[in-house]
């Protein structure tokens, strides 16, 4: 029989059950990831003992799920999470259940679960594992598949598409015929799914190891088209130019990259986002040749629609104000153009443009969107260009309207009635300052600054 190790106190906390009556399991991913010889110390449990069991035999407990039958106690320094077994009716909505059920049996309880290999138990009492559905079998040969009638689980959750989808890219597993066959027929119900709990999963997709494939096992389900429809609206547009695939498979491509790296999370968002708008800016130009199509397109002013389609799907999907603006912010900016004859002052303003906090993660997306047309990146123009702003940055130079020797107060001052004019005149005096930083005197500045308000009124 196969069994787990557990720790000296997992042991202890299992004991206080067994001598109060009652079993303790672990359950869920720490499980599934020991016989994969993945390291994960995060323990779910379940038990036979009610909520209101759990409650009274530890001091210290939170009712963190207490609806659903989920108690987070504290012991010896360690939270861990305990659900009482249960079975789940009328999912009439395709998300939750609306009744819960506790019970006393573990094979009841494992039941309900959604996919095979996250269906393994292992007493703490024996550290003997519990297998009623060949989950340890479907490891061995690395396949998804549903637990009972597959159509049944999906039915109950929409969002175990996505999840079958995520474990898919997270471990290099295939999705078994069956399974994949009654995503694809009950897609829909993702409809009914919050876009919160989406994006949850669809992060997890992006964030995994192997993204590309979980991206196109949601579109192989159909779900791409619903819950993405301007990602999918890229398959088979073509591109030209030194384009070896359409804007789709090169969209993958950049993913898969960022992954290889094991870049941040919003790289990781404007690789798979950042070439959206090709499928309503597409032209075909007939001024040039490309290597690779026997028509060559063009696609002018991509980025800045990538970018509006960009915030439109992140503000759907609930995604954070601050993820949106960095995100937005790499995927507008991606096609900036440097040369070494660029100015100073061109630099200035390209760091004012993108803001030097974003600029490495810009640089990255740069780096992932060239491996994906031509196998690799080339660092070498890039580095040019950080090493210009490094020096830029160094000498304190003026780069913004904060870094002006006047402000405001000093337009007041003058004479110059508060509202947008302001702005209009900092940011004249800004774009005098970047070409000539020797400009940012108070005196020069307050000069510059009333000899514009004459000039424009």
């Amino acid at each position: 029989m196969k069994h787990m190790p557990i720790n000296d106190t997992i042991k202890q906390f299992g004991a206080i059950f067994k001598e109060n009556g009652f079993s303790l399991y672990i359950v869920g991913g720490a499980v599934r990831d020991h016989f994969l010889n993945i390291r994960n110390d995060d323990y779910d449990f379940a038990t036979d003992a009610t909520p209101e069991n759990v409650i009274s035999i530890f001091k210290t407990t939170i009712p963190t799920g207490i609806k659903h039958g989920t108690v987070t106690v504290l012991f010896k320094g360690n939270s861990y999470e305990v659900t009482t077994f249960r079975s789940e009716f009328d999912y009439q909505d395709g998300r939750r259940p609306e009744k819960v059920e506790f019970i006393r049996s573990l094979d009841e309880d494992l039941k309900r679960r959604d996919f095979t290999i996250n269906a393994l138990a292992v007493d703490v009492s024996t550290s003997h594992l519990i297998d009623n559905h060949n989950g340890l079998n479907d490891l061995k040969k690395k396949i998804i598949k549903a637990i009972g009638i597959p159509q049944q689980r999906f039915e109950e959750d929409g969002l175990r598409i996505m999840r079958a989808c995520r474990f898919a890219s997270k471990l290099d597993f295939e999705i078994e015929e069956k399974t994949l066959m009654a995503m694809k027929e009950k897609c829909n119900k993702i409809k009914n799914v919050s876009n919160e709990r989406i994006q949850d999963e669809l992060f997890k997709i992006i964030k995994s190891n192997y993204p590309k494939k979980g991206i196109e096992l949601l579109d192989k389900c159909s779900v791409l088209e619903i819950i993405l429809p301007e990602l999918a609206a890229l398959k088979g547009l073509k591109q030209g130019g030194f384009h070896k695939v359409d804007a789709y498979e090169h969209t993958l491509l950049s993913l898969q990259a960022a992954c290889k790296y094991n870049y941040p999370l919003n790289v990781r968002l404007a690789a798979l986002f950042h070439d959206l708008g090709k499928a309503q800016t597409q032209r075909i130009n007939l001024s040039r040749h490309s290597p690779y199509c026997e028509t060559s397109y063009s696609f002018y002013d991509h980025e800045n629609v990538s970018a509006d389609l960009t915030k439109k799907i992140l503000t759907r999907l609930k995604t954070s104000n601050d993820t949106i603006y960095k995100v937005t912010n790499l995927v507008k900016n991606h096609m900036f153009n440097y040369t070494s004859d660029w100015s100073n002052g061109a630099v200035k303003r390209f760091i004012n443009r993108v803001g030097y906090e974003n600029i490495l993660d810009l640089f990255k997306l740069r780096m992932c969107d060239q491996e994906a047309i031509f196998d690799k990146g080339n660092w070498e123009t890039v580095s040019e260009l950080e090493n210009r702003i490094e020096d830029i940055i160094s000498s304190n130079e003026a780069l913004s309207l904060k870094d002006l020797e006047i402000n405001g107060k000093d337009l007041i001052d003058l004479g110059i009635k508060k509202g947008p004019l302001f702005s209009k005149i900092l940011n004249f005096l800004l774009n005098d300052v970047i070409d000539d930083p020797k400009l940012n005197k108070r005196e020069t500045l307050l000069k510059l600054a009333n000899n514009y308000y004459k000039s424009i009124n």
